[in-house]
């Protein structure tokens, strides 16, 4: 149940979303070990975002998984900027990530949860 929503201001035209959406489903299989067929990615575009006190393009990225490995967050953090960063030209000084392992009971996915 890995899923990965990214939302940025930065210019999306189409052929870099199905690049990022299928880089970033593999690659975040691949970091968390976990089979792609049960990884979810979201690509939000937002008009209107600002860090720091600029609107030059930047991104919030949130990182859900069941038993999501906090010791390795710094890795994972380091792995998604440069997505971003090649993908969509964000630099990674300017990407927030929230990494969240909510308990299974609270997860559902097929009509049931994973607790």
């Amino acid at each position: 149940m890995p899923t990965l929503i990214i939302k940025t201001n930065a210019e999306l035209p189409p052929q870099p979303r199905c690049g990022l959406l299928a880089t970033a489903s593999a690659a975040v299989a691949e970091l968390l070990g976990k089979p792609e067929g049960y990884v979810m990615v979201l690509l939000e575009p937002v008009a209107d975002m600002t860090f720091g006190g600029d609107t030059a393009p930047c991104a919030y990225l949130e990182l859900k998984s069941l038993g999501l490995p906090e010791d390795r967050t710094a890795e994972l953090s380091a792995a998604l900027c440069g997505l971003l960063e090649e993908h969509l030209r964000v630099p990674k000084a300017r990407v927030y990530i929230e990494f969240a392992s909510p308990p299974r009971h609270m997860f559902g996915f097929d009509g049931r949860t994973f607790g």
